[in-house]
């Protein structure tokens, strides 16, 4: 058997991984869109790699865009095997594809205005509307805990990875030639003590490992700082300066994550009086989705559903739904604070709130996600003296913040955490993806110090044999 690795190789996005039997069987694990990459992204989005038509399976970790962004495209090009997920990944992936899918189609519309003026030809969308809608025909549910038979040579095994409701870190049983291989797919490692969702499970020895890295040489500030860290943002900003302030979060996790520590303050009386709006009716969907769960959700939070039916609601909470509601906050002339996707800030209604509020010293742009370097939040964090949006530059006077504790991906002591169930001498080898590639190389060493001496860092399109 050989595997390939089609994306988020030696960058954080667009994770692609494919195995291929030496049958000719295809098993994809997770078909992400790229992000943030400035003007390489769209070209990195129209190559997969491979022949979409000739993958049998496809086997999803999660429902975040850079995970399963890339769906609908892969039926549009003539995809019509099985798409493997957990039930809570598959309700999050129908409303992100969507929403993916509008979102192109109104970049477009912008860029196409561009390309007419200037005689160019047309873009097009990597896919529309009745694409992403299609995709979610093709979905299979599979729970956590359970091994699933796909065909004679392959089972998988879904446990929970921690990172957003219904993650799922993957492992396989493939049989070729009498012989059983055991390889484990990360997906994307949660965080241990995470204040909402479980920690991640252990899970059985693997032969191969491919691993997420993103936070494979940083450590994160104490989760239990997360509330106080807000509240302090919220008073300088809006009490203090008298300012708005504008926190980019992706819709799914991070929204939730913000909700929650805002609501514990509310319940503490220490919440202060401004108006909070979140500005993303894709937030709004997933909110409803992931409530629906709440078996995912920790002890802590199960005991706190006892006396509090809706943990991600408080006084003074508004979600903005229509355009007009969303631009009428640019006239607002009062303290607030704006939750808006994206995370990256790289599309959304938070690049419009963040265009139009950059100039002014009171606002605070206040990041609690991780940022590729080439998107707007990832230059933004370099705290430049001017930023280029929508075309038009603009002088940086609002103050550049982040809050570090909320992230949901593990730090490196996570993911050694999570790893400490593999005797390393049974590790055949193991494959860092899903990072940015002087990160993963921190990574490796640390990994090699605890006697996991095979460790690659394979590049994009590569291709190795597994024996």
């Amino acid at each position: 058997m050989k595997i390939a690795f089609h994306g988020a190789a030696r960058t954080v996005t667009g994770s692609k991984h494919l195995l291929t039997l030496n049958n000719g069987k295809k098993y994809l694990l997770d078909c992400g869109m790229y992000q943030g990459l400035g003007k390489e992204t769209d070209e990195l989005n129209r190559d997969f790699g491979f022949v979409s038509s000739e993958i049998d399976y496809l086997i999803l970790s999660h429902a975040h865009i850079d995970h399963c962004g890339l769906i609908p495209k892969l039926v549009k090009e003539g995809f019509k095997g099985k798409i493997f997920s957990t039930p809570a990944t598959k309700d999050l992936s129908a409303i992100l594809m969507a929403d993916s899918a509008g979102i192109q189609e109104n970049d477009l519309q912008f860029e196409n205005k561009v390309h007419a003026a200037q005689g160019r030809p047309y873009l097009l969308p990597l896919y529309g509307m009745e694409d992403a809608v299609k995709a979610v025909e093709f979905f299979n549910l599979v729970d956590y805990g359970q091994w699933h038979v796909i065909d004679d040579n392959v089972q998988f095994l879904y446990l929970d990875a921690g990172h957003i409701i219904g993650s799922a870190t993957v492992h396989l049983k493939i049989n070729e030639n009498g012989q059983e291989t055991r390889l484990t797919f990360s997906g994307d490692v949660g965080r241990y003590r995470d204040e909402i969702l479980r920690s991640p499970d252990i899970f059985p020895q693997a032969d191969y490992i491919i691993m997420e890295s993103t936070y494979g040489n940083k450590l994160h500030d104490q989760v239990t700082g997360t509330s106080d860290a807000l509240l302090q943002w919220v008073e300088k900003t809006c009490i203090q300066k008298k300012g708005k302030l504008i926190i980019p979060a992706f819709s799914v996790g991070r929204t939730q994550e913000i909700l929650f520590a805002l609501n514990q303050l509310e319940i503490a009386n220490r919440l202060s009086a401004v108006k909070y709006f979140v500005d993303s009716p894709l937030s709004l969907e997933a909110t409803q989705v992931i409530k629906s769960y709440p078996q995912y959700f920790n002890d802590q939070i199960q005991k706190i559903l006892l006396s509090d039916k809706d943990p991600f609601d408080f006084k003074g909470l508004k979600f903005i739904k229509s355009v007009e509601e969303s631009k009428m906050l640019n006239y607002l002339n009062e303290p607030c604070v704006i939750i808006s996707a994206s995370g990256m800030a790289d599309a959304g209604r938070v690049k419009h709130h963040i265009s139009n509020n950059i100039e002014n010293s009171r606002n605070t742009i206040l990041f609690s996600d991780y940022c590729e370097p080439h998107s707007l939040g990832g230059r933004l964090k370099e705290h430049p003296k001017e930023v280029s949006i929508f075309g038009q530059v603009h002088e940086v006077h609002a103050e550049i913040g982040e809050i570090r504790s909320m992230s949901a991906h593990g730090d490196y002591n996570d993911l050694c955490q999570w790893l400490a169930c593999q005797d390393p001498k049974q590790v055949k080898k193991l494959f860092l993806v899903h990072g940015d590639y002087d990160v993963q190389q921190d990574f490796r060493n640390r990994l090699i110090s605890k006697g996991f001496l095979n460790v690659e860092i394979p590049p994009r399109h590569w291709e190795i044999g597994l024996t």
